[in-house]
Protein backbone atom coordinates (compact mmCIF):
# COMPACT_ATOMS: atom_id res chain seq x y z
CA UNK A 1 0.00 0.00 0.00
CA UNK A 2 0.97 3.38 -1.11
CA UNK A 3 1.22 6.08 1.72
CA UNK A 4 -0.66 9.42 0.48
CA UNK A 5 2.67 11.78 1.02
CA UNK A 6 4.35 8.78 -1.48
CA UNK A 7 2.14 9.86 -3.93
CA UNK A 8 2.87 11.29 -7.35
CA UNK A 9 1.32 14.22 -8.08
CA UNK A 10 -0.22 14.82 -11.97
CA UNK A 11 1.56 18.20 -13.46
CA UNK A 12 -1.84 20.08 -14.34
CA UNK A 13 -1.35 23.60 -12.80
CA UNK A 14 -4.33 25.26 -14.60
CA UNK A 15 -7.87 24.01 -15.24
CA UNK A 16 -9.35 25.91 -18.27
CA UNK A 17 -13.03 25.84 -17.90
CA UNK A 18 -14.73 26.59 -21.42
CA UNK A 19 -18.19 27.87 -21.31
CA UNK A 20 -21.02 29.01 -23.67
CA UNK A 21 -23.22 30.19 -20.47
CA UNK A 22 -25.68 27.61 -21.70
CA UNK A 23 -27.12 25.22 -19.20
CA UNK A 24 -25.85 22.20 -20.17
CA UNK A 25 -21.97 23.85 -19.58
CA UNK A 26 -23.01 24.77 -15.84
CA UNK A 27 -22.17 20.96 -14.87
CA UNK A 28 -19.10 21.15 -16.44
CA UNK A 29 -18.30 24.22 -14.46
CA UNK A 30 -18.71 22.51 -11.29
CA UNK A 31 -15.70 19.61 -12.22
CA UNK A 32 -13.99 22.13 -13.55
CA UNK A 33 -14.06 23.74 -9.53
CA UNK A 34 -13.70 20.26 -8.42
CA UNK A 35 -10.46 19.60 -10.12
CA UNK A 36 -8.91 22.74 -9.97
CA UNK A 37 -9.21 21.92 -5.84
CA UNK A 38 -7.93 18.49 -6.06
CA UNK A 39 -5.22 19.51 -8.39
CA UNK A 40 -4.26 22.68 -6.71
CA UNK A 41 -4.12 24.28 -9.82
CA UNK A 42 -5.30 27.96 -11.50
CA UNK A 43 -9.17 28.02 -12.97
CA UNK A 44 -9.70 30.22 -15.61
CA UNK A 45 -13.14 30.69 -16.61
CA UNK A 46 -12.95 31.36 -20.68
CA UNK A 47 -15.33 32.25 -23.03
CA UNK A 48 -15.04 32.39 -26.81
CA UNK A 49 -16.58 34.86 -29.44
CA UNK A 50 -16.71 36.69 -32.72
CA UNK A 51 -17.69 40.09 -33.06
CA UNK A 52 -21.23 40.75 -35.05
CA UNK A 53 -20.97 43.26 -37.85
CA UNK A 54 -22.67 45.68 -35.76
CA UNK A 55 -20.20 45.13 -32.89
CA UNK A 56 -16.91 45.44 -35.79
CA UNK A 57 -18.14 48.50 -36.56
CA UNK A 58 -18.46 50.00 -33.27
CA UNK A 59 -14.99 49.04 -32.20
CA UNK A 60 -13.20 50.03 -35.80
CA UNK A 61 -11.76 53.06 -34.33
CA UNK A 62 -9.61 50.70 -31.53
CA UNK A 63 -11.16 53.33 -29.43
CA UNK A 64 -14.58 52.23 -28.41
CA UNK A 65 -16.37 48.72 -26.89
CA UNK A 66 -19.30 47.13 -28.40
CA UNK A 67 -22.15 46.62 -26.29
CA UNK A 68 -21.35 42.78 -27.18
CA UNK A 69 -18.31 42.83 -25.11
CA UNK A 70 -19.73 44.88 -22.70
CA UNK A 71 -22.28 42.43 -21.87
CA UNK A 72 -20.15 39.14 -22.73
CA UNK A 73 -17.61 40.58 -20.02
CA UNK A 74 -20.03 42.02 -17.65
CA UNK A 75 -21.67 38.00 -18.09
CA UNK A 76 -18.18 36.30 -17.81
CA UNK A 77 -16.99 37.94 -14.56
CA UNK A 78 -20.58 37.27 -12.99
CA UNK A 79 -20.18 32.90 -14.06
CA UNK A 80 -16.35 33.30 -12.57
CA UNK A 81 -17.34 35.75 -9.54
CA UNK A 82 -20.17 32.27 -8.84
CA UNK A 83 -17.30 28.97 -9.38
CA UNK A 84 -14.90 31.68 -7.12
CA UNK A 85 -17.29 31.63 -4.42
CA UNK A 86 -16.56 28.03 -3.84
CA UNK A 87 -13.38 28.86 -2.32
CA UNK A 88 -11.28 28.63 -5.77
CA UNK A 89 -9.90 31.64 -7.24
CA UNK A 90 -11.51 31.49 -10.80
CA UNK A 91 -9.81 34.34 -13.67
CA UNK A 92 -12.04 35.18 -16.32
CA UNK A 93 -10.95 35.09 -19.89
CA UNK A 94 -12.96 36.75 -22.92
CA UNK A 95 -11.24 35.51 -26.10
CA UNK A 96 -11.91 36.93 -29.76
CA UNK A 97 -11.95 34.37 -32.14
CA UNK A 98 -13.29 30.21 -32.91
CA UNK A 99 -13.27 28.44 -29.48
CA UNK A 100 -11.28 25.73 -31.54
CA UNK A 101 -8.30 28.24 -32.31
CA UNK A 102 -8.11 30.56 -29.48
CA UNK A 103 -8.81 27.62 -26.39
CA UNK A 104 -6.12 25.69 -27.40
CA UNK A 105 -3.45 28.83 -27.07
CA UNK A 106 -4.61 29.77 -24.17
CA UNK A 107 -4.27 26.01 -22.67
CA UNK A 108 -1.00 26.97 -24.20
CA UNK A 109 0.02 29.98 -22.06
CA UNK A 110 -1.18 28.33 -19.13
CA UNK A 111 0.92 25.15 -19.45
CA UNK A 112 0.76 22.34 -18.29
CA UNK A 113 -2.91 22.64 -18.47
CA UNK A 114 -6.57 20.41 -18.77
CA UNK A 115 -9.78 22.23 -20.71
CA UNK A 116 -13.13 21.40 -19.81
CA UNK A 117 -15.82 21.76 -21.21
CA UNK A 118 -19.46 20.64 -21.40
CA UNK A 119 -21.67 19.57 -24.75
CA UNK A 120 -25.26 18.37 -25.38
CA UNK A 121 -23.81 15.84 -28.19
CA UNK A 122 -27.04 16.17 -30.03
CA UNK A 123 -27.87 16.15 -33.58
CA UNK A 124 -28.96 17.49 -36.24
CA UNK A 125 -29.26 21.89 -35.57
CA UNK A 126 -28.51 21.44 -32.03
CA UNK A 127 -25.15 18.91 -32.78
CA UNK A 128 -23.95 21.62 -35.30
CA UNK A 129 -24.12 24.42 -32.34
CA UNK A 130 -22.47 23.20 -29.12
CA UNK A 131 -21.47 19.56 -30.07
CA UNK A 132 -19.50 20.37 -33.02
CA UNK A 133 -17.64 23.01 -31.22
CA UNK A 134 -16.55 20.19 -28.57
CA UNK A 135 -15.46 18.14 -31.60
CA UNK A 136 -13.36 20.99 -32.87
CA UNK A 137 -11.65 21.74 -29.53
CA UNK A 138 -10.63 18.06 -28.94
CA UNK A 139 -9.14 17.86 -32.26
CA UNK A 140 -7.24 21.12 -32.01
CA UNK A 141 -5.35 20.60 -28.29
CA UNK A 142 -2.71 18.59 -27.11
CA UNK A 143 -3.27 18.90 -23.64
CA UNK A 144 -6.15 16.91 -21.94
CA UNK A 145 -9.80 17.09 -22.22
CA UNK A 146 -12.16 16.79 -19.79
CA UNK A 147 -15.88 16.82 -21.98
CA UNK A 148 -19.25 16.46 -19.96
CA UNK A 149 -21.52 14.82 -22.20
CA UNK A 150 -25.77 15.33 -21.39
CA UNK A 151 -26.08 12.28 -19.47
CA UNK A 152 -23.57 12.57 -17.22
CA UNK A 153 -25.04 13.52 -13.44
CA UNK A 154 -24.56 16.72 -11.52
CA UNK A 155 -21.36 17.05 -9.24
CA UNK A 156 -21.61 18.38 -5.90
CA UNK A 157 -19.16 21.18 -5.02
CA UNK A 158 -17.94 19.32 -1.92
CA UNK A 159 -17.30 15.74 -2.97
CA UNK A 160 -14.16 14.08 -4.97
CA UNK A 161 -15.56 13.84 -8.13
CA UNK A 162 -13.96 10.82 -9.28
CA UNK A 163 -13.33 7.14 -7.82
CA UNK A 164 -13.63 4.76 -10.52
CA UNK A 165 -11.67 5.70 -13.59
CA UNK A 166 -11.72 3.18 -16.73
CA UNK A 167 -8.95 3.38 -18.85
CA UNK A 168 -9.83 1.97 -22.28
CA UNK A 169 -6.89 1.31 -24.46
CA UNK A 170 -6.36 -0.07 -28.03
CA UNK A 171 -2.23 -0.55 -27.38
CA UNK A 172 -1.58 2.34 -29.34
CA UNK A 173 1.71 4.75 -28.56
CA UNK A 174 -1.19 6.84 -27.91
CA UNK A 175 -2.70 5.18 -25.38
CA UNK A 176 0.73 4.06 -23.55
CA UNK A 177 1.10 8.11 -22.79
CA UNK A 178 -2.59 8.05 -22.06
CA UNK A 179 -1.91 4.84 -19.00
CA UNK A 180 0.86 6.87 -16.99
CA UNK A 181 -1.05 10.13 -17.23
CA UNK A 182 -4.26 8.02 -15.79
CA UNK A 183 -2.09 6.48 -13.37
CA UNK A 184 -1.05 9.81 -11.73
CA UNK A 185 -4.19 10.71 -12.51
CA UNK A 186 -6.16 7.95 -9.96
CA UNK A 187 -2.89 8.28 -7.71
CA UNK A 188 -3.76 11.75 -7.00
CA UNK A 189 -7.49 11.67 -6.69
CA UNK A 190 -7.04 8.54 -4.80
CA UNK A 191 -9.19 6.55 -7.62
CA UNK A 192 -9.13 3.29 -8.88
CA UNK A 193 -8.38 1.81 -12.27
CA UNK A 194 -10.63 -0.33 -14.85
CA UNK A 195 -8.67 -1.25 -17.48
CA UNK A 196 -10.32 -2.09 -20.95
CA UNK A 197 -9.73 -3.71 -24.30
CA UNK A 198 -12.07 -4.04 -26.79
CA UNK A 199 -11.48 -6.08 -29.31
CA UNK A 200 -13.41 -6.41 -32.28
CA UNK A 201 -14.61 -10.01 -33.26
CA UNK A 202 -13.02 -9.87 -36.71
CA UNK A 203 -10.15 -10.16 -34.81
CA UNK A 204 -9.98 -13.84 -33.42
CA UNK A 205 -8.76 -15.84 -35.79
CA UNK A 206 -10.04 -19.56 -36.71
CA UNK A 207 -7.05 -21.43 -35.13
CA UNK A 208 -7.68 -19.12 -31.80
CA UNK A 209 -9.81 -19.50 -28.89
CA UNK A 210 -11.08 -16.05 -27.05
CA UNK A 211 -9.81 -17.75 -24.00
CA UNK A 212 -5.81 -17.21 -25.11
CA UNK A 213 -6.42 -14.21 -27.34
CA UNK A 214 -7.80 -12.83 -23.82
CA UNK A 215 -4.85 -14.30 -22.06
CA UNK A 216 -2.72 -12.83 -24.13
CA UNK A 217 -4.36 -9.05 -23.96
CA UNK A 218 -4.73 -9.24 -20.27
CA UNK A 219 -0.97 -10.09 -19.75
CA UNK A 220 -0.47 -6.65 -22.29
CA UNK A 221 -2.54 -4.79 -20.45
CA UNK A 222 -1.07 -5.92 -16.69
CA UNK A 223 2.50 -4.29 -18.76
CA UNK A 224 1.35 -1.52 -20.08
CA UNK A 225 -0.01 -0.03 -16.59
CA UNK A 226 3.29 1.13 -14.34
CA UNK A 227 3.89 -0.26 -11.45
CA UNK A 228 2.99 2.54 -8.52
CA UNK A 229 -0.45 2.51 -10.30
CA UNK A 230 -0.34 -1.57 -9.55
CA UNK A 231 0.67 -0.58 -5.88
CA UNK A 232 -1.98 1.87 -5.26
CA UNK A 233 -4.44 1.91 -7.86
CA UNK A 234 -5.61 -1.21 -7.86
CA UNK A 235 -6.13 -2.11 -11.80
CA UNK A 236 -8.36 -4.44 -12.81
CA UNK A 237 -7.88 -5.60 -16.29
CA UNK A 238 -10.88 -6.49 -18.61
CA UNK A 239 -11.37 -7.72 -22.58
CA UNK A 240 -14.28 -7.53 -24.48
CA UNK A 241 -15.55 -8.25 -27.71
CA UNK A 242 -17.22 -6.63 -30.27
CA UNK A 243 -18.36 -3.16 -31.01
CA UNK A 244 -16.12 -0.47 -29.02
CA UNK A 245 -18.83 2.02 -28.34
CA UNK A 246 -21.49 -0.32 -26.79
CA UNK A 247 -19.04 -2.69 -24.77
CA UNK A 248 -17.23 0.59 -23.14
CA UNK A 249 -20.70 2.35 -22.12
CA UNK A 250 -21.80 -1.07 -20.90
CA UNK A 251 -18.75 -1.19 -18.46
CA UNK A 252 -19.36 2.00 -17.52
CA UNK A 253 -22.64 1.34 -16.41
CA UNK A 254 -22.04 -1.82 -14.67
CA UNK A 255 -18.92 -0.92 -12.86
CA UNK A 256 -20.32 2.21 -11.61
CA UNK A 257 -17.29 4.30 -13.35
CA UNK A 258 -17.11 8.03 -12.72
CA UNK A 259 -14.47 9.04 -15.62
CA UNK A 260 -13.41 7.25 -18.90
CA UNK A 261 -9.90 7.94 -20.22
CA UNK A 262 -9.07 7.62 -24.03
CA UNK A 263 -6.03 7.95 -25.61
CA UNK A 264 -6.90 9.20 -29.40
CA UNK A 265 -4.48 8.69 -32.19
CA UNK A 266 -5.04 8.69 -36.08
CA UNK A 267 -6.26 5.66 -36.22
CA UNK A 268 -7.13 1.99 -34.01
CA UNK A 269 -9.56 -0.53 -33.71
CA UNK A 270 -11.65 1.41 -31.38
CA UNK A 271 -11.91 4.26 -34.07
CA UNK A 272 -10.93 6.77 -32.20
CA UNK A 273 -9.60 9.07 -35.03
CA UNK A 274 -7.98 12.94 -35.44
CA UNK A 275 -11.69 14.01 -36.47
CA UNK A 276 -12.78 12.59 -33.17
CA UNK A 277 -16.06 11.39 -34.79
CA UNK A 278 -16.64 8.45 -33.36
CA UNK A 279 -14.86 8.91 -29.74
CA UNK A 280 -17.69 12.26 -29.59
CA UNK A 281 -20.13 9.48 -29.85
CA UNK A 282 -19.08 7.25 -26.79
CA UNK A 283 -18.28 11.16 -24.91
CA UNK A 284 -21.95 11.72 -26.06
CA UNK A 285 -23.90 8.76 -24.91
CA UNK A 286 -21.36 8.38 -21.80
CA UNK A 287 -23.15 8.38 -18.52
CA UNK A 288 -19.55 10.17 -17.14
CA UNK A 289 -17.46 12.53 -18.01
CA UNK A 290 -14.89 11.48 -20.71
CA UNK A 291 -11.12 12.52 -20.65
CA UNK A 292 -9.46 12.02 -24.03
CA UNK A 293 -5.64 12.82 -24.16
CA UNK A 294 -3.46 13.66 -27.69
CA UNK A 295 -0.85 12.18 -28.71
Amino acid sequence: MVELAERSKISIGTVIYATDFSRCSQNAGAYAVRLAAFLSAKLVVAHAFTLTQAAMEVEADRTSVSRQRMELNSLLANTAFLLGSHGIAAIPALLDGDPEDVLPTLAEEHAPSMIVLGTHGGVGLERGLLGSVAEKVLRSTDWPSLTVGPHVGSVSVSTVPFSRILFATDFSPAAVQAAVFTASFAETLGATIDVLNVAPESSVLEAESFSDMEERFLGALDRLMPERAKKFCDPRTYVAMGNAHDRILDHIRERSIDLLVLGIRKTSHLSLEIRTSQAFRIIADADCPVLTIRR
